[in-house]
């Protein structure tokens, strides 16, 4: 299997997680008799034990290689995914989205460090934004899929077709020939003394953590999504599925046109022109405020679309400044995105009405913290070296 195949399929593991199943949670509040916020739970906690199994598959990762984790957080996905099928009350349900998500953590963590791993300088930037051109076709079509299984057969149905879908990834995880990188040494509590080695590194934990506050408006959006356009609007479920592959496109979108601009076009001009984007974007859906579908839609797929076009540029330079360690870096990247993600997906449930304003003031928030940190990083001590200010070269 190709290695950005395999990357790709690996990335998609959160969205598949996810998305597909967006569509059931309206169900699940009439079938269990809970409310949004509990229902949430199934997210909100997927993704903060996702977060947290991050900073144990990234390590283990440099010591012990790619392949074994990635092969052990697979299977774990798998059976995680036959529980969630199996689930007869929310608490069982919680708990099996958890073991999922444990297993979905070694393979979002190792998309991120075999990039780097097999790809340098605009080879990695082109891969991570052809990443990000596909794997938005998951959260296209996850949720229509989901919505299509809820009217003919049941909610459980999409578990099992998420068990199915990682099929592939673990026969291209067996197939992976283990790549050439810098290994940590030492016993496990070493392993995670890594961790503050890249707490020192200044430029990359203001960047890291800075970044990952730019999607919060975007997994608010996926926390609430569903009670905005189904209960809100009035939507159907597959109507619904539509709405949200919108903004999917949107993601699409961005990516694609990243990978179009980083070949000439400087890495720093780029960031600054999606943040102003998603910026816009935040406004206008304050000042719009949801008085319809569109009026929420439209300011949502701004939104996306320039987070889709930020995401592979910001990550390749958050890297650049990690010279060992990667396995680390990238869970300590990806937790940081999930655990942020998290809270803002379970936020949004308690926001009564005001789940949209909500949405655009975390948003805002996305676009005005990078670009602080963009400025606090810049100067002769700033440290951005001179390949990102030429473009990532």
């Amino acid at each position: 299997m190709p290695h950005l195949v395999l990357i790709i399929l690996l990335a998609a593991f959160p969205a598949l997680s996810t998305d597909m199943y967006l569509p059931a949670i309206p169900a699940l509040q009439s079938l269990w008799g809970v409310s949004l916020a509990e229902a949430n739970l199934s997210l909100s906690l997927f993704f903060l034990c996702f977060s947290l199994f991050l900073l144990v598959h990234g390590p283990l990762s440099d010591r012990f290689g790619r392949k074994p984790v990635l092969l052990a957080g697979i299977v774990c996905y798998v059976a995680g995914s036959l529980a969630c099928a199996g689930a007869q009350s929310l608490a069982q349900l919680v708990a099996a989205r958890m073991l999922q998500a444990a297993g979905a953590a070694a393979a979002a963590t190792l998309a991120l460090a075999l990039a780097k791993d097999l790809y340098s300088g605009h080879a990695r930037q082109k891969a991570l934004a052809w990443i990000g051109v596909i794997v938005p076709l998951c959260p296209m079509v996850a949720p229509m899929i989901g919505g299509f299984l809820l009217k003919v057969v049941s909610w459980r149905a999409i578990f099992l077709l998420q068990a199915l879908s990682a099929l592939p990834a673990l026969y291209g995880g067996l197939r992976l020939a283990e790549p050439a990188f810098e290994r940590s040494s030492g016993g496990l509590v070493a392993v995670f003394r890594r961790y503050g080695v890249l707490l020192k590194n200044g430029p990359f934990l203001v960047l890291a953590l800075a970044f990952a506050f730019m999607a919060t408006g975007f997994y608010a959006f996926i926390g609430g999504s569903a009670d905005i356009y189904i209960a809100g609007f009035g939507v159907g479920e597959q109507a619904f599925g539509l709405f949200f592959g919108f903004n999917a496109l949107g993601l699409m979108a961005g990516s694609f046109l990243a990978s179009r601009l980083c070949v000439g076009i400087a890495s720093r001009t780029i960031l600054h022109v999606s943040l102003a984007g998603i910026l816009l974007g935040a406004l206008a859906m304050l000042v719009l405020n949801g008085a319809s579908p569109a009026a929420f839609a439209l300011p949502m797929f701004t939104v996306s679309f320039f987070l889709g076009m930020n995401r592979p540029i910001s990550n390749s330079m958050i890297l650049d400044h990690v010279p060992s360690d990667v396995g680390a870096a990238s869970a300590f990247m990806t937790c940081a995105n999930f655990l942020l993600g998290a809270l803002a997906m379970e936020a949004v449930s308690l926001g009564g009405g005001f789940k949209i304003a909500f949405i655009g003031v975390l948003a805002l928030a996305g676009a005005v913290i990078p670009l602080w940190a963009l400025r606090a990083l810049r100067g002769p001590s700033g440290t951005f070296t001179e390949r990102h200010k030429k473009g990532g070269r």
